[in-house]
């Protein structure tokens, strides 16, 4: 062939098929591009994100049909079906109050106290206002709870409060205001044990005017042809009863539940998930929600900027401890959660909390590498009660005065001093039911401080870092001078030599004196009882 033809026909092929090589090579590298990982893949590089180790301080909405009642704990909506609440004592109170006010419970059962739930008040963007005044770096808002009731538009659960009760997105609307004031969004969903929960909505009572009449969890959607809740069938609330589930029908539940939590992540788009429970809801249904929200993340961030939370130490997550803190400096970054009266508003439950040990389990955990998130309780209005709204005040006008010493900052190699920390001989009480007993002192779980905690001793200090400040926190601050060891010129885990001291609150500097056993600092006097107070110090020569 004659050269210069044969280069034509070389130009003409590479003209036609170069483009759809160059195709087909594109195609292939989005297909990668797209293909989310595996769990493994995901959780062997997960590190926790910068934003959350930085924040300290987040506020839960912990709310729903549950807070309606006024009395009968936070689980009322399985405890208004039982005459004997065995140890649960919290609940004692659901059913007698239940009858009184709504009546018997085959007559008027848990789905229709939902149905009397408004939210009338509800105003997301005035809630995440204050708590973003307050101090509050993120928002968290529940989900659903063990009742199996969704907040969001569900596609996959009739049974939600866009359709029942208040006729609203809550979740949307938390969402929306949280983004709308710059901070980071969570979720919790607390629905996978619903079966065993709600298995008390299938009984009857065995004596009196009503014995052998079954509870409303029996009916069916038959039943609620002429009535409010017509078309909607009971069994998708409280489950089938208990004789028919078959392990093909719990396996749909499961299926139904990754599908309705997909679709949570999907169109809600939160920065941080909490499944209640020390494993992944549901097994590997929970890891697959959890790989959603990873790679959802990884897509839009270009790194895992999301959060999962656990009761238990899981590789990918960030471990969760209820009610109570963490007994050592964690090496990983951890998350506290506490209360005020029972999760859910009660009347009838004085504050397990006020703004001093809201501040002192704040400190702590950041002390110890973790965070600290405030479930505030609404009414069921969607209105924040008075006097939790007072505490939390007194919490955020600390916080604008002293926030320098948690917010952004790292702990240190050791979390304080004092005689707590040092196991000398300090007053201790059980206190009551949320306060810790002697078993659960050992391990974290609700070992929290609570109203009924005695008071520091006056020596007890926690310590924060941030670039080259160290922050001495006076958990219990009396007049006058103590010492604190570990910060002796001989101690290991002092920083270096002491150059000045400062109180926070006011900028007045604080005569103190560093000799080999430890420093001692004089605290200027305090009228009365104090909040925590902050000591800003300058070491030589030291990087934290």
């Amino acid at each position: 062939m004659n050269p210069t033809k044969k280069k034509s026909v070389l130009h003409r092929i590479c003209f036609y098929f170069l483009p759809v090589l160059m195709l087909l090579v594109t195609e292939k590298i989005k297909a990668q591009d797209n293909q989310e990982l595996t769990w493994d893949e995901l959780a062997g590089n997960y590190e926790c994100p910068g934003w959350f180790r930085d924040a300290k301080f987040g506020i839960w909405f912990h709310w729903g049909p549950q807070a309606v009642p006024e009395q009968g704990g936070g689980w009322y909506a399985r405890h208004m079906y039982m005459k004997d609440v065995g140890r649960q004592k919290f609940g004692k109170m659901a059913r007698p109050y239940h009858e009184q006010t709504y009546g018997h419970p085959s007559e008027f059962g848990f789905k229709d106290v939902i149905n009397t739930w408004k939210a009338e008040n509800f105003n997301a963007e005035a809630l995440v206002k204050f708590s973003k005044e307050n101090g509050a770096k993120y928002i968290v808002a529940l989900a659903n709870h063990h009742d199996h009731f969704d907040l969001w538009n569900s596609t996959y659960h009739e049974w939600n409060s866009v359709n029942v009760g208040p006729k609203k997105d809550i979740i949307r609307e938390f969402a929306a205001a949280t983004r709308n004031a710059k901070l980071k969004f969570g979720v919790t969903s607390h629905d996978d044990r619903f079966l065993n929960w709600w298995l008390p909505a299938f009984g009857a009572d065995e004596t009196g005017e009503k014995a052998g009449v079954p509870y409303d969890g029996r009916l069916t959607k038959e039943d609620g042809k002429g009535l409010w809740w017509e078309g909607l069938d009971p069994a998708d609330l409280y489950g089938p009863a208990p004789e028919d589930r078959t392990p093909e029908v719990i396996n749909a539940i499961k299926q139904n539940w990754e599908k309705r939590h997909k679709q949570l992540v999907d169109d809600y788009k939160p920065d941080l998930l909490y499944n209640d429970g020390l494993n992944f809801s549901y097994g590997q249904h929970g890891k697959e929600v959890v790989r959603r929200l990873y790679n959802n993340s990884l897509k839009e961030n270009g790194k895992i900027d999301a959060v999962m939370l656990l009761k238990r130490l899981e590789p990918g997550t960030v471990n969760e401890v209820e009610s109570g803190g963490s007994n050592t400096l964690r090496e990983y970054p951890w998350q506290s959660e506490i209360t005020f009266t029972d999760w859910f508003y009660k009347k009838d439950r004085h504050l397990t909390h006020n703004a001093t040990t809201i501040l002192e389990m704040l400190i702590d955990a950041v002390s110890k590498n973790g965070n600290l998130l405030l479930s505030m309780e609404l009414n069921p209005d969607g209105s924040i009660p008075s006097e939790i709204k007072e505490e939390v005040l007194k919490v955020g006008d600390w916080l604008k005065i002293n926030g320098e010493a948690i917010y952004g900052t790292r702990p240190w190699k050791v979390f304080g001093d004092g005689k707590g920390v040092r196991g000398e001989s300090v007053e201790t009480v059980v206190g009551e039911l949320r306060n810790a007993t002697e078993n659960q002192k050992k391990g974290e779980h609700f070992n929290q401080r609570t109203t009924a905690t005695p008071a520091f001793a006056h020596d007890e200090v926690r310590y924060t870092t941030k670039g080259t400040d160290f922050y001495i926190i006076v958990m219990n601050p009396a007049g006058g001078k103590f010492a604190i060891p570990s910060l002796g010129k001989n101690s290991d885990v002092n920083p270096s030599e002491l150059i000045a001291l400062t109180q926070l609150y006011d900028g007045r500097e604080i005569t103190f004196t560093q000799n080999f056993a430890s420093l001692v600092v004089n605290i200027p006097a305090v009228n009365g009882k104090s909040y925590p107070v902050v000591l800003k110090a300058k070491f030589k020569d030291v990087q934290f």
